[in-house]
Parts: structure tokens; C-alpha cells; sequence
């Protein structure tokens, strides 16, 4: 505001005082009515309506996570089924699993989207509690291990497995004449994830190609598998590799199942496990007990018949069961 040159009674002066002052204090009940608009109080105050102390496994929790009332995912939304995007949600096989778990735990699993290959690094620097974003369970992950240079490039996490799943392949329909398995993609090319299994399966059959006198295969690695999807759909590579279930759900609704078509069996058959730093053991236990609670109380056989992937569920919550 402009000071006005223009001189004033006492009088005038006292009461445009009194009004700034009332104004002030009005101002001041409004912002504590409305209170603390950060985005971790809105957070806390989110949790404060989910969290349930009552929850059978509400105290196995580590108390700075009872306190705080959630816990925060880290996932690659991009992985349809197990986990994609539908009207601004996170839907899929891992988000209603956790939903599921968040029953027994009483407090909210919330999912955050990111790239695949972020997930440890976020993990690693606290922004997430947790990972579960069909991450194959391997040894190297385990230890910390960079799967291409075999060094060693962190302290490494823990896993709770909770599905099983292989690698398949899968090309544009009708072409399967061209490439029926991994040994005839020698001197053509794929399209993959960048960090999943199915690039490191690809690199190593891509050195087997030339080790027997053939052409390496061309590898194309994108942020996402549906990027490699459209690759495979415009005709820009020969085939695809993906996770089981992420495979037979592109070839049953890309193009209403007139796009692409399975070839070949499943290899690298492993588990899926929610990742967690090794620095949290107590958060490790309490979601391997809601794993085996869900799977004891019928909701986990629920999630994979609704998802269609019955044949991948575990009877057994392993830790660290990938080789």
C-alpha cells in the first residue's frame, strides 16, 4: 500500500490502527483454522484417517512408521497388469495386494510412480519405505550388485517374494514364423525395459549369438514396457521381452488380441519381491506377516483371480528366495 501524504486527526489515525490490528488477528484465526498446508501435514492428516492402531498387525510395525501412518511406495506405474495407470490411479496386481496388506498392517501403502530403474537409487536416498514394482528377486539386487559391471554399488536390499514369473517373448501376429524362440532373434532385434531381467536375458543370449559365429542381437532399451510395446507395433524391432503377465496381457487387449501373439516358453522363471533396505528389518517382518495373512485369509487368491494370474501365486512368503 501507497502511504498517503494527506494529514489525519488522531482520531483517524487510532482507528485505521485498530482496524490493521483486527485485521491481523482475523488473519491469523483464519490461517490456524485452516491449519499447516505443507504437503507433509496434509499427508499426516490423510493418515490420521486410515491408520488403524487396532489392526492385527498394526504393532509389528517399526514405531516411526506407526507414528507417521503409511508408508511410501516406490513403483513403475507402466507394467500393465501389475501395476499401470487408469483415470489418474495406480491399479494392478501390486496395488491391490497392498491394499490387502493395508488391512492387516492398518496403514496406508501409498504408491508413487517412477522409472524402473530409480527405484533402488530411491530406496537407497529414504524417499521410499519400500519397492514393489514386479521386481524379479536376484541375487545381485540383493547384494548391491550392478547386474553389467558386476560391481558392487550398494549395500543392496531385502526381499519378501509374493509372485512367481518368467520371461516371455512375443512378436507382431502372424509373425511368428520370422522368430519362434530366442534363437532365431541372433542378427535381428528386441525391444525391452531398461533394468529388468528381460534386458539382462537379452544381452546374455545377444553374447551367445556372437560366441557361436552369428550376428549380436539389436537391443533397444526404453523407460517403459509400453515405449517397447509400440515399437513392436509399428514394426521398428522383432520382438518384444517381458515378465509373464505383463506379456499375456499386451498380446490379449493390444489391438483386441490382433497385435501381437506369444512364441516360445518362459525362461528365467523367478519371484517377484517387494524390495526393502536392509537397515529395516522390523518393516521386512511386518509385510512378510500381512503377505502370509492375506494369503491365510483368501484376499491374496482374490487379487490373482480377478488379475487372471492364479497359476503364479506362492503358497510360501520366502525372504531372499531369488538365485
Amino acid at each position: 500500500m501507497t502511504a498517503s501524504s494527506t494529514r489525519r486527526p488522531v482520531s483517524g489515525r487510532s482507528r485505521t490502527a485498530a482496524a490493521g490490528a483486527a485485521t491481523a488477528v482475523v488473519a491469523a484465526l483464519l490461517l490456524s483454522g485452516c491449519g499447516d498446508q505443507t504437503d507433509a501435514a496434509i499427508a499426516a492428516r490423510e493418515a490420521a484417517k486410515t491408520r488403524d492402531v487396532h489392526a492385527p498387525l498394526f504393532k509389528k510395525l517399526p514405531k516411526a512408521v506407526q507414528d507417521k501412518g503409511f508408508l511410501q511406495v516406490g513403483s513403475d506405474a507402466t507394467y500393465k497388469p501389475v501395476e499401470f495407470r487408469k483415470n489418474g490411479a495406480i491399479v494392478g496386481i501390486d496395488p491391490d495386494l497392498a491394499a490387502a496388506m493395508s488391512k492387516q498392517l492398518g496403514v496406508k501403502l501409498n504408491f508413487n510412480n517412477a522409472t524402473f530403474d530409480t527405484l533402488m537409487g530411491g530406496l537407497k536416498s529414504k524417499r521410499y519405505d519400500l519397492a514393489m514394482s514386479a521386481m524379479t528377486d536376484t541375487k545381485e539386487r540383493q547384494q548391491g550388485i550392478d547386474s553389467t559391471t558386476g560391481k558392487k554399488i550398494g549395500e543392496g536390499v531385502d526381499f519378501v517374494d509374493y509372485f512367481n514369473a518368467g520371461v516371455s517373448l512375443y512378436v507382431q501376429k502372424g509373425k511368428s514364423s520370422t522368430v519362434s524362440d530366442w534363437a532365431d532373434l541372433c542378427g535381428k532385434s528386441i525391444a525391452v525395459q531398461r533394468g529388468t531381467v528381460s534386458h539382462d536375458y537379452a544381452k546374455d543370449q545377444s553374447a551367445k549369438c556372437k560366441k557361436g559365429g552369428e550376428e549380436a542381437i539389436s537391443i533397444e532399451a526404453f523407460d517403459n514396457d509400453s515405449e517397447a510395446q509400440t515399437r513392436l507395433r509399428t514394426g521398428g524391432v522383432d520382438a518384444v521381452s517381458s515378465d509373464y503377465p505383463v506379456a499375456a496381457y499386451a498380446v490379449k487387449t493390444s489391438g483386441g488380441g490382433k497385435d501381437f501373439e506369444v512364441v516360445g516358453d518362459q525362461v528365467e522363471a523367478a519371484p517377484y519381491g517387494i524390495a526393502v533396505p536392509k537397515s529395516q528389518p522390523q518393516l521386512r517382518d511386518a509385510l512378510k506377516a500381512a503377505l502370509e495373512a492375506t494369503i491365510k485369509n483368501g484376499d491374496y487368491a482374490k487379487v490373482l483371480k480377478k488379475w487372471q494370474v492364479k497359476d503364479a501365486g506362492v503358497k510360501e512368503v520366502k525372504l531372499n528366495g531369488g538365485s
